[in-house]
This record gives C-alpha cells, structure tokens and sequence, in this order.
C-alpha cells in the first residue's frame, strides 16, 4: 500500500525541494500520448470557461478549466516540445518552482471538482478531467493537495473511511435498521446475488438510505449482503488525484466481492465512488472483474422493468432533479433516475440544463472536503440556485450523499427553504408491498 502523497505532503520545508523533484518526475512520467495530443489540438476557444460553474459565478479568468493546468502544460513544452527544448537549452524557459505550484493549488483542488462538464463541451474533445487528475498526482506528490483532502485519503487508507467510520458504527447502524424494518440485514453472506456498498455520509448523515434497501430487496425478493471488511465505496485516491492509493481501495471492494462470490455490486448514492468502481476500477486493478458493478439506480430501475417493485401513492407538489456529475455525465447513468421519479411523483419537472448537460453542486471532487474552498463553493452555488428559483421545485431530489449535503449548505446560506431527498428513499417510502411478483407467485 502506498501513501507517499500522504508523506510527502507532511514533509517539513526543508525536504520540499526535492518533493518538488519527485512530483516534476511524476508530472512528466504522467504526460502521456493523450495529455500531448489535448494540448497540442487545444484552440484556445473558450467553451471550457462558460462550461465551469466557477468561472461563470465569479468571472474570474484563472478559473478557466484549461489555464488550470498550465504547470502540466508548461511541463509538457518544456520536456517534450521541440521549442521548448531548444528555449530549456537557450535558458529562455523557466523551470516550475515550488512556489508556482504551490500557488496553483486554489485552482486544482479548491475550483475543480471534475465534474467534466468542460470535457463535454471541448471541440476538440480534450478530456480536461483526466488531465487534472494526472496534475494532481504531481501536486499530492509535492505536498500541495489541501488538509482537509490530505486528512480524509488518510483516513481512508489507515481505517477504511474518508470520516473514520470502523465497522462498529455500521453495525449500530444495522441494529437499528433492524428494529426499525424488522428484517435481517445480510452480513458477509457468500454467493448473495448483490453486495451492497455505503458512503460515510449515508451512514452518519443519512441512516435512512440502509434502511430503504433493506426494504427494497426484501419487495424484490433479491439475495443480498454488506462486507464487514469492505463496506466503504468512497475513493479518497480518485479525489486527492493518487492512482496507488486509488488502486488500494479499489482492491478492498474487489477482493471481497470475489471472495463472497457475488454478481453485482451496487454502489451507493455516491457519485466519485461509481466512477472509481465502475469505470476506473478494471484499469486500476489491470484486469476485469468477476462480477457487475451498477449504481443503486440502475438496479431500482431493473426490478421496476421486471416488476419486482411497484409503488403507490405519490409526493405532493412540484419536484425536480440535480442530476450528480460522475454517476451522469461522468458515469452514463440518465434515463434510471427518471423512470424512478415518474413512479413517485405527479409534478415532475426538468431544470432548464438537466441530464448530462446538469451543472454541478459544487461539491464533488473533493471540494466539499476542503475547508479552504467553503467561500469560493457558495459562490459557485449561485448556478444551483438559479436554476432552482427557475423551475419552481418545492423539492428537491438527487442520488448522491455528497452532493445531498453540499446542496443543503448550499440552500442554507442562500436561505432557500428546499427539503432535499434521496431517490432510493422516495421509492421505499412509496413501496407498495403486494407487488406484482407477488400476484404472479400467488396466481
């Protein structure tokens, strides 16, 4: 297991020099066929900039996406340019500093949440999220990644969650599921047809979510279990921008659905920790797994489509949808979550900018972990905000923990009184318990 990102961000002044060295090596070594070709075909257009909610909120150039990554991309003329090489041997070129990186910090960890909306919209088809992460890495590296990101991947490493939730809390947790529900929640329960996975923030923040797919899976009548030694689907390492570390909780999960001999595994309402699992996962571990990988939606749609579940009744007044960046934009994910929502609600209605094109809470990536970046976050929900005031929602849904609470903080400050719900909860609420598979046993 490595944790040099978490050492070397510790290292006193005097060893940040060469922290310095290591991460320009690492910057280097991480500038890769694709990183040459995105900076090369950029045509310096400006779509990026109206694509990053923190550059539309504040007007503030320097929160242009592209300009975010200029010490990789002075790295990359530097090193691997043919100008840049002959201006390196004429001395024209100044090599980065440690000091130039550690100002470019507010822009790679505090105004960038990788949300990849400015992916989307390059002409050119740069892939600006993939090229932060790889800066990132040399960041970390150099012991420039923020505290609060620094403490929670440390936490994640050494306990096995980003708020040091140990296993104990989830059985509590469990035990109050269980009295609540009356059914048994399955623990450690080889062959189960599905393996469920939980955020810190579902089992301190939001309880009810354990409790809904209690109550789900017993409707469906669907095996299904928690890993004692892998229940934790945050990936501290995708956030802080370390691919060793990321490759280590990656393993955790997949070592233990193998073991259990599982055929899914359902990530939670958690959008970094799909991503990781999903699409990441099988490159980080360098090979594919034994087993599927959906998020939450994606099953609660199934059993919808088989007529596992159905629901009755619906939620009164007007609700609409914040779509979570890494499990649509990033993850692919659209179409569940809406299907789901006309099962449980009569006055549905769309933001103006929805689906794949939905802007971000501002939270994710990180940021929402980063103490530093609190003002700069509020100011950027002013996009959230508008879009809200604009499509009349009394309430407000969405399908990740993280995103759940950066919107509440959000509304807080801008003193918007907007209960904000998970969807897998609104389904188990509307749960209708003579389901349609049970009529069919019956007839």
């Amino acid at each position: 297991m490595s944790s040099t990102a978490l050492q070397a961000h510790n290292s006193t002044r005097a060893t940040r020099g060469a922290s310095l060295e290591r991460a320009v090596e690492v910057l280097k070594e991480v500038i890769d066929a694709p990183i040459a070709s995105y900076f090369s075909s950029c045509v310096h257009c400006g779509l990026c900039a109206e694509a990053c909610l923190f550059y539309t909120e504040t007007g503030e150039p320097k929160y242009t996406p592209i300009h975010k990554l200029e010490p990789l991309r002075r790295v990359w003329e530097r090193e691997y340019t043919l100008l840049g090489r002959v201006k390196k041997w004429l001395g024209l070129s100044k090599p980065l500093t440690d000091e130039e990186l550690g100002a470019w910090r507010e822009l790679v960890y505090d105004s960038c949440t990788m949300c990849g909306r400015c992916s989307l919209v390059c002409p050119v088809g740069n892939d600006l999220v993939y090229m932060i992460r790889k800066l990132r890495e040399g960041m970390a590296l150099a012991g420039h990644a923020p505290p609060g990101v620094v403490a929670a991947t440390r936490r994640t490493v050494e306990i096995g969650s980003p708020m040091g939730i140990r296993w104990p809390a989830v059985a509590a947790q469990i035990k109050h599921v269980e009295a609540e529900t009356g059914l048994k929640v399955p623990i450690d329960q080889a062959g189960a047809e599905y393996m469920l996975l939980l955020s810190s923030m579902e089992i301190i923040n939001f309880p009810e979510y354990l409790s809904a797919i209690a109550r789900i899976m017993h409707v469906a009548g669907k095996t299904w279990t928690l890993c004692s030694e892998a229940f934790e689907a945050t990936n501290s390492g995708i956030q802080i921008g370390v691919s060793d570390i990321a490759r280590v909780i990656v393993a955790r999960v997949v070592n233990a659905a193998e073991r259990l001999q599982v055929k899914t595994v359902v990530s939670p309402e958690c959008g970094h920790a799909y991503f990781a699992l999903r699409w990441d996962g099988p490159n980080l571990m360098g090979r594919p797994f034994g087993f599927e990988v959906k998020h939450v939606l994606e099953v609660l749609d199934e059993f919808r489509v088989q007529g596992l579940i159905r629901t009755e009744g619906f939620e009164e007044g007007r609700l609409t949808f914040h779509d979570p960046c890494q499990i649509v934009r990033r993850g692919g994910v659209i179409e569940p979550q809406r299907h789901l929502m006309q099962m449980i609600a009569r006055d549905f209605v769309e933001m103006d900018e929805t689906g794949k094109y939905n802007w971000c809470c501002g939270g994710g990536g990180g940021v929402s972990a980063n103490e530093e970046a609190e003002g700069l976050r509020l100011a950027a929900f002013k996009r959230k905000k508008a879009q809200l005031e604009a499509c009349g929602a009394q309430t407000l849904v969405t399908a990740c923990a993280n995103c759940r609470i950066v919107l509440e903080e959000g509304l807080e400050h801008y003193q918007m009184a907007l209960p904000v719900v998970g969807l897998t909860e609104l389904v188990a609420k509307h749960l209708a318990q003579d389901d349609g598979r049970r009529q069919d046993e019956e007839g």
